[in-house]
């Protein structure tokens, strides 16, 4: 299969410019060795069975023979032998040379494992399931970043060539690169499941050497899909989970969760907290969200002929995914995503922050009959921002730079109010 070109490869290319070496962190399967490889001119393979032992044993006593090669040189899965962290510093600062290595890393380590943060010589990139632009079912024809930079981008009557039935089945296989091969789509739904038995099953237990039941994280992990994109509560998750358990902990349920977001399962979006309203109108809690939206179809047990009859339900699925490609599109600018919620229901599904200050306010809806509701959320939290600056006595809050609601729906076009309306299969970095 030919490589399809993802969103990680200019942003790597930049890193390995100016770092002695990157460090690629994300999801198991999600591409970061593909990738890497494609970058590097030597590879030190960590979980190769015929020469793991030799490896980890020569990592304990003298790491920086592993370390010779041609630069850049991969460490695939770099934290199955802590050492060489600290190793691959000090070899950075004796040549004093950028682009000398890439680690790449399933789960996230405990920082008391290694001596040096690295800052300075280690630079951190994420990467993330595939896009729908990186899967070459997004057209691609409007730029997210051309969006922010030509205020005056022509977008409409650009047509998006995916229906919800499209949707919903992307929705389904997730944004993993295995899930491209096989030829037919029951084989392709496979590859979301048995990511999800595997991190229940195995992971789970490996990533932080505790052992946790396979039967109680997809409890978890059912309950956190089911409240995918929203504000639920934790209070509210363990009582679902307890529906099916005899006991559980809520220190046992911290850690559960702790496992899933090492293994960058979980990935929640923090509020965004302007002072446009007191600091007690505004949610400050987490919306709960998945690096992929397989995993939510996965454990809940779902199909694309289920969804289809549930478009409820696959909404809550849909937002997962945009916020994923919408993360894989803005990577580059060292984006960050949040949402704005407060208590009269005022919202903006999220919050898309540039790092020069520029932000976008969005909605994300399936339907066009959605789109007018969607619209005047973003139009009023605008507008908020612009009394609290008629008021303010110190420094002025910014107007939002870009108001858009994401749809299922087949067009793109601009409202005479400003709003983008934007088919999800449009864009692209």
């Amino acid at each position: 299969m030919m490589y399809l070109n993802r969103m990680a490869d200019k942003q790597l290319s930049q890193n390995l410019e100016a770092f002695g070496a990157v460090l690629i962190e994300g999801p198991k399967w999600c591409g970061k060795t593909t990738t890497a490889m494609k970058h590097a001119k030597s590879v030190l393979e960590l979980q190769d069975p015929d020469t793991r032992e030799g490896f980890l044993a020569t990592a304990k006593i003298r790491p920086s023979l592993l370390l010779a090669g041609d630069t850049p040189r991969l460490i695939d899965e770099w934290q199955v032998a802590p050492a060489l962290w600290d190793s691959v510093r000090v070899m950075i600062d004796k040549r004093g040379e950028p682009g000398q290595f890439i680690l790449t890393g399933s789960n996230s380590i405990d920082r008391t494992q290694i001596m040096h943060s690295g800052t300075g010589r280690i630079t951190r990139m994420q990467m993330y399931p595939m896009s729908l632009f990186e899967s070459k079912e997004s057209i691609g024809d409007i730029s997210l970043m051309d969006l922010f930079d030509n205020p005056g981008f022509d977008i409409d009557g650009v047509k998006s060539k995916m229906t919800i039935e499209d949707l919903i089945f992307v929705a389904c296989r997730g944004g993993w690169p295995a899930s491209l091969k096989p030829k037919t789509s029951e084989a392709q739904l496979l590859i979301a499941r048995d990511y999800m038995r595997s991190v229940c099953e195995v992971d789970l237990s490996t990533v932080d050497e505790i052992n946790r039941d396979k039967t109680l994280a997809r409890l978890i992990l059912r309950t956190y899909s089911r409240n995918l994109s929203t504000l639920v509560t934790k209070t509210t998750m363990i009582k679902d989970v307890r529906s099916n358990v005899e006991t559980l902990a809520e220190n046992t349920f911290n850690s559960y969760i702790n496992g899933f977001k090492k293994l960058f399962v979980i990935q929640d979006i923090e509020a965004w907290n302007p002072s446009i309203r007191s600091s007690t109108s505004i949610r400050s809690s987490s919306k709960r969200n998945l690096i992929d939206p397989s995993i939510a179809v996965a454990a809940l047990g779902l199909t694309p002929e289920k969804l289809q009859m549930d478009l409820k339900t696959f909404g809550f699925i849909f937002e997962c995914m945009c916020i994923r490609d919408l993360k894989a599109y803005s990577q580059a600018q060292g984006s960050s995503l949040s949402y704005y919620h407060d208590r009269y229901d005022l919202e903006a599904d999220a919050v898309l922050h540039l790092t020069d200050g520029r932000y976008a306010l969005i909605e994300f809806k399936l339907g066009g009959s959605e789109v007018e509701e969607g619209a005047m959320h973003l139009l009023k939290i605008k507008n908020l921002v612009r009394e609290f600056n008629k008021t303010a006595k110190n420094a002025q809050l910014r107007e939002p730079d870009l108001m858009m609601v994401i749809t299922g729906g087949p067009i793109a076009y601009t409202r005479p109010d400003g709003v983008k309306v934007l088919p999800l299969a449009c864009l692209r970095d």
